[in-house]
């Protein structure tokens, strides 16, 4: 099944703001989760992140947020924080305005740490909408839909606990869910895959994410065990750099197959996409350097006829959640819909946290991101390091 949403297209607003950076602050914060993510190769207990606090000459303020993903990015809060640092001297007193220009200098100061660049690009998007009173969906092109489905991860550790939690979010109105695998034998992930397909019926978005937790031969026992679910697509079942690897299991299955690890830039898109090695991929601003990134990767996906996911990385706060949103309503698809994790976290930074109903969240739509961070929360969760 592939996600749709009617599409609307008003004019994208031109933005005149005449401010300068004047201070950027890296902040590092634990936040904690409602319980364990269960996915390959790792539990996630709580979400270890990378705040960037922009102030403007004007007095607006922004927010960014990029999560530590050693295993996907390389990246972790102590580089993080140690990149932005290094960069935020050069990076004040540039134009506000200028994100494009902000971005080429972070990428001339320093090779790759993409994460640590996405936050600080989100942040300074944040502060841009503020002092123009637009929501950041505008700075990046238009408005195309506003109301998003949400994908929920399943991952509890147990079969029996992921089909019961499979059957309490249908109940609850989900319409999107990606079932976490490679974390035991493909014989035991398909029987689960199964049973929670069956559990869920037809009708709705499913998926499983290997995380690159299986050999190529199996991800091909995998595939082949549950050709006739109701999967819609199989994300990353082998490793990241496995180009061939992911070629072959695409060529045995008969379901889509996505990548997410593997994808780091642009170039990733058209290798996959030219080695038949994948029909569709997850974004992250992590992995491609912030929104514009973003953006521009999925304008790529439409023109080459590939299918999108947009994720945030497990546990983001409201901040990186609403800059996903604002994505969700620019780029020109979300075939394989909108995954934030938000919801998973026991406590948030934002005062109000993005509300998910019947399976769906909406655009925020005040200037900038449209939340207002509790900086007194930042300070309870901050880590010192």
């Amino acid at each position: 099944m592939t996600i749709t949403a009617t599409p609307i297209r008003p004019a994208a607003r031109a933005v005149n703001v005449r401010a300068n950076i004047k201070r950027i602050e890296p902040i590092a914060v634990s936040l904690p989760m409602i319980k364990p993510m269960k996915m390959a190769g790792v539990e996630i207990r709580s979400a270890d992140n990378v705040l960037v606090r922009i102030e403007l000459d004007s007095g607006h303020i922004g927010w960014g947020e990029a999560a530590s993903a050693h295993a996907m990015t390389g990246e972790t809060v102590e580089s993080m924080l140690a990149a932005v640092r290094y960069m935020a001297p050069a990076l004040t007193g540039l134009a506000a305005g200028t994100i494009g220009q902000v971005s080429a200098r972070m990428d001339r100061l320093m090779y790759g740490n993409q994460s640590a660049k996405s936050a600080v690009e989100m942040a300074l998007h944040d502060a841009l909408g503020k002092a123009a009173g637009t929501p950041v969906y505008e700075l990046l092109g238009s408005k195309r839909r506003t109301r998003i489905p949400i994908l929920w991860l399943v991952g509890t550790g147990s079969a029996d606990g992921d089909v019961e939690e499979a059957r309490n979010k249908l109940a609850a109105g989900c319409v999107a869910y990606k079932i976490k695998v490679g974390v035991g034998a493909p014989r035991d992930d398909a029987e689960r895959t199964r049973r929670i397909c069956d559990a869920l019926g037809t009708g709705h978005l499913i998926s499983a994410d290997a995380n690159q937790g299986y050999t190529v031969e199996q991800a091909i026992a995998y595939v082949t065990a549950v050709e006739n679910t109701a999967l819609d697509f199989f994300e990353q079942p082998v490793a990241g750099h496995d180009l061939a690897g992911m070629a072959r299991v695409a060529a045995a299955s008969r379901i889509p197959i996505g990548f997410d690890e593997g994808l780091h830039s642009t170039d990733d898109l058209v290798r996959h996409h030219e080695a038949r090695a994948a029909r569709g991929c997850s974004l992250k601003t992590i992995k491609l350097g912030g929104m514009r990134g973003v953006y521009q990767a999925a304008e790529l996906c439409e023109s080459l006829g590939m299918q999108v996911n947009l994720a945030c990385k497990v546990a983001e706060s409201g901040i990186a959640a609403a800059a996903m949103l604002h994505l969700a309503a620019a780029v020109p698809a979300v075939d394989w819909g909108v995954s934030l994790s938000s919801q998973y976290l026991a406590d948030d930074v934002v005062r109000s946290p993005l509300v998910i109903a019947n399976g769906h969240a909406d655009v925020p739509t005040g200037p900038g991101l449209g939340i207002e961070v509790d900086e007194a929360r930042v300070r309870k969760y901050r880590r010192q390091i």
